[in-house]
C-alpha cells in the first residue's frame, strides 16, 4: 500500500497536492510520503517479531540521509556496499552497531574506515578479500567480525541483471566450499566469525527461493557447529519484490510464516536486508509533459525526465504506472504512447507503447514504484542536473536534496595549465 491518491481532483501525497510541489520545487522532482516508509518498516518488523532480528535496510535501494534517518529512528540499520554508503548511514545517525557490509569489492581503505567505525559486521565474498580483512584489521589492532556470503546456487526467478544466487554470479562463495572457507577462516588471527550471509537477487515474488536457500544456509549453519564454529548472526539478505503492473509478490507475513519455522530452531539473530519492498512504492517521480508528438501514427509524450533520472526502464524493461496529477485528464480519449525524455538515445523512455489519456503539453504526470533504484542509479548523462528530492510528512513537505545546480555539474573539474 501507499499513501498517494487523488482528493478533490488532484494526485497528492498524503496530504500535500503533488501539483504544489511542482510549483515550489520545479520538475522534475523525487516524492516520498513518510507515513508508506514507516508502514512498510513496521509491516516487515511485525512480521518477524518471533524471531530476535534486526532489520539493515539495503542502503542501495534510496540513500537519501533522510530515508536513512527515518528508518534508523524506527530501529533499523543499514546493509552497505561502499564506503560512501558506510559514511552516508554514518551521517544520517545509523548506530554502527547496526550496519553489515557486503560487496565483491572493498577497497583496504574501506575496510579501515568500517573497522574504524566498529560496524556489526563484514559480509565476506571472497577468499582474498578475508585476507585483506584480516590484515587491515591486524594492522588497527582490532578484530574484525565478519560472515561469509555463501552462494547457494538457487534461482531467484527474477530479471538476470538482479540475480545474486546462482553459481555463475560474481557474489559469494560458493556452497560447496563455504564449509573450508570458514575453517580458514577460524585460523586467521585478526577475524571474528560471527555470522553467515545470503542475498539471492531482487523483485522476488516467489516464496519458494528463499525457502530453498535458507534450508541450504541453515544445513550449512548445523555442519559448522560440528566442527565448532559458533554461529551467531544469519543474515539472510533482502530481495522481496513489490508490484509495480500486475506482479503478486508475497505479503511479509507470508514469508514470514514459511521461513520463520526453519529459523527458529538456529538460536540466532537474524538479520535482514529489504530495499525495495520498503521504498519502491513510497515514491514517486513527478514529470512536466515538455511537448506532445505524432510520427507516422506514433504518439510521443516528451518530458523534462530522462533515462539519466530513472534508468530501470531503459536499463531492465521495466514497467512503471503513470498516472496524471490533474484527475480530469483521466476522462480524455486514452492513447497508445511512447514517454520519453529529453535525451539523445533511442533508449531514453519511460515507457514503451503505453495506453494513457491524451496529455496535453505542461500538463504532471506521475510516474509512480519509483522510490527504489530511481534517484540511487540517476546520473549527469548530457550535463543534466540531478532532480530533487522530497519528503512528505503529512500536509508538509521537505526538500531533502536539492536540485544541482550548474556549477556543481563542473564542480572537481580543472582546464589544464597547458590549455589555459
Amino acid at each position: 500500500m501507499h499513501h498517494f491518491e487523488y482528493k478533490n481532483g488532484e494526485y497528492h501525497c498524503e496530504n500535500v497536492p503533488l501539483s504544489q510541489i511542482a510549483e515550489e520545487v520545479g520538475t522534475p522532482f523525487y516524492c516520498y510520503s513518510s507515513a508508506t516508509l514507516k508502514h512498510h518498516f513496521n509491516v516487515f518488523d511485525k512480521a518477524f517479531e518471533s524471531l530476535p532480528h534486526i532489520i539493515c535496510f539495503a542502503v542501495k535501494a534510496n540513500s537519501n540521509m533522510a530515508i536513512l534517518r527515518l528508518f534508523s529512528k524506527q530501529g533499523g540499520g543499514a546493509d552497505i556496499v561502499s564506503g560512501g554508503e558506510l559514511y552516508r548511514a554514518i551521517r544520517a545517525g545509523v548506530p554502527s552497531e547496526r550496519i553489515v557490509y557486503a560487496g565483491v569489492g572493498k577497497t583496504r581503505d574501506e575496510i579501515q574506515k568500517a573497522l574504524e567505525a566498529e560496524i556489526l559486521m563484514f559480509n565476506v565474498e571472497s577468499s582474498q578479500e578475508l585476507i585483506a580483512i584480516d590484515a587491515v584489521a591486524g594492522k588497527l589492532g582490532k578484530k574484525a567480525r565478519v560472515a561469509l556470503r555463501v552462494n547457494p546456487d538457487v534461482d531467484a526467478k527474477t530479471h538476470p541483471y538482479i540475480s545474486t544466487g546462482l553459481k555463475n554470479n560474481k557474489f559469494g562463495i560458493s556452497y560447496t566450499s563455504a564449509l573450508e572457507e570458514y575453517k580458514q577462516a577460524r585460523n586467521l588471527s585478526n577475524i571474528e566469525i560471527v555470522g553467515i550471509h545470503k542475498h539471492i537477487g531482487s523483485q522476488i515474488t516467489q516464496i519458494s527461493p528463499f525457502v530453498d536457500a535458507l534450508e541450504k544456509t541453515v544445513e550449512l549453519v548445523r555442519q559448522l557447529k560440528e566442527e565448532g564454529i559458533e554461529i551467531k548472526y544469519i543474515d539472510i539478505g533482502g530481495g522481496l519484490g513489490i508490484t509495480y503492473k500486475d506482479e503478486a509478490p508475497p505479503h511479509p507475513k507470508e514469508l514470514a510464516d514459511s521461513i520463520a519455522p526453519i529459523l527458529k530452531g538456529t538460536g540466532c539473530t537474524i538479520v535482514f536486508e529489504p530495499g525495495r519492498v520498503l521504498v519502491g512504492n513510497a515514491g514517486s517521480l513527478v514529470t512536466r509533459v515538455l511537448y506532445t508528438k505524432h510520427n507516422e501514427g506514433k504518439t510521443f509524450f516528451i518530458v523534462d525526465a530522462g533515462m539519466n533520472d530513472l534508468a530501470r526502464p531503459s536499463l531492465y524493461g521495466s514497467f512503471h504506472g503513470m498516472l496524471p496529477v490533474n484527475a480530469e485528464v483521466n476522462e480524455r480519449k486514452k492513447v497508445s504512447a511512447d514517454v520519453v525524455g529529453p535525451i539523445c538515445e533511442s533508449g531514453d523512455f519511460l515507457a514503451k507503447d503505453r495506453v494513457l489519456p491524451s496529455f496535453k503539453q505542461g500538463e504532471l504526470l506521475a510516474v509512480m514504484s519509483a522510490g527504489a533504484y530511481g534517484f540511487t542509479m540517476s546520473s549527469n548523462y548530457n550535463s543534466r542536473r540531478r532532480v530533487a528530492e522530497v519528503l512528505v510528512n503529512g500536509d508538509k513537505y521537505e526538500v531533502i536534496r536539492t536540485r544541482e545546480t550548474m556549477e556543481d555539474l563542473v564542480r572537481g573539474e580543472s582546464i589544464p595549465s597547458w590549455l589555459a
